[in-house]
C-alpha cells in the first residue's frame, strides 16, 4: 500500500493554542494586529479541516497516511528525509 506523509495534527493544535491563548492577549490592544491574528487563526483552522478531508479521501482510496513530526522523520527503510 502506498503512503503519503502529512504533518502531525498536533502541529496545528499547538499553533492554534499559542495564537488563541497567548498572542491574542497582546493583539487585543491593537485592532489591526488583532484582525491579522484572527485571520491567521481562521486560515489555520481551514488548513486543519482540509488536511482531515485529505486524510479521509486517502483512507477511502487505500492510501496510508503517515503523520510526520518534522523534516528529519524516518520515511522508509533507513531513509531519512532531511532539509538541505
Amino acid at each position: 500500500m502506498d503512503r503519503i506523509n502529512l504533518p502531525s495534527l498536533v502541529h496545528y493544535e499547538l499553533t492554534l493554542q499559542v495564537l488563541e491563548r497567548q498572542t491574542m492577549t497582546i493583539a487585543d490592544r491593537d485592532p489591526i494586529v488583532r484582525e491579522r491574528v484572527q485571520q491567521l487563526i481562521v486560515t489555520l483552522r481551514k488548513a486543519l479541516s482540509q488536511q482531515k478531508l485529505l486524510e479521509d479521501i486517502c483512507s477511502h482510496r487505500q492510501l496510508e497516511v503517515e503523520h510526520v513530526w518534522g523534516l528529519n522523520s524516518v520515511i522508509g527503510n533507513n531513509e531519512v528525509m532531511t532539509r538541505d
